[in-house]
């Protein structure tokens, strides 16, 4: 048994959980979550607790029980607050706009760098330079935050591209001139 899966998913008020057989659907205020299930791992609702369960006594599965009681808590979370990344984007020149369902950035090329933004993710820019991505599904959110940064990886000689708010980077230093 896994120490993660053993532990209880608290549903706030609001939030109604549908279990069916391979799959958990969670509803909140902010939207509709489904979280497919690996198989051999159920969920049982007491109350206003979820309790994640192995169906079977197969030693395999408990790799599997944490993985599954964590991305249902994701759920949870999810449709009741949110999940968010801040990017930063360092540089002269450096800038992003959102155009309706496009980002648009200038990250140095000769070209501006045009992004989809994905459904279900919404994308804020403040002064140009600061990026906020939301969302109700954590897997969505990090996945594009992760698609952002690599348009324009931190150079670790100049510290010039898009970074993550926080983000430290190691700066190297560059060649020394010929004396």
């Amino acid at each position: 048994m896994s120490r993660i899966g053993k532990k209880i998913i608290p549903v706030p008020k609001g939030v109604k959980i549908d279990i069916k057989p391979g799959v958990v659907e969670v509803q909140g205020p902010k939207g509709t979550l489904r979280q497919p299930l690996p198989r051999g791992i159920g969920f049982e609702l007491e109350g206003d607790e979820l309790h994640a369960r192995t169906l079977t006594d197969e030693s395999s599965l408990g790799k599997f029980h944490g993985l599954a009681r964590s991305l249902v808590a994701n759920a949870v979370t999810g449709v009741t607050e949110g999940f968010r990344k801040d990017l930063d984007i360092v540089g002269v020149g450096y800038r992003a706009e959102v155009k309706g369902q496009q980002v648009h950035f200038a990250l140095g090329y000769s070209h501006p760098v045009v992004f989809d933004i994905p459904k279900g993710i919404d994308i804020a820019i403040d002064k140009q330079t600061h990026i906020t991505v939301t969302g109700i599904d954590r897997q969505a959110v990090g996945q594009v935050a992760a698609n952002i940064r690599r348009l324009r990886k931190p150079d670790p000689y100049k510290q010039k591209g898009v970074r993550y708010t926080g983000e430290v980077l190691k700066k190297k230093a560059g060649k020394t001139g010929a004396k």
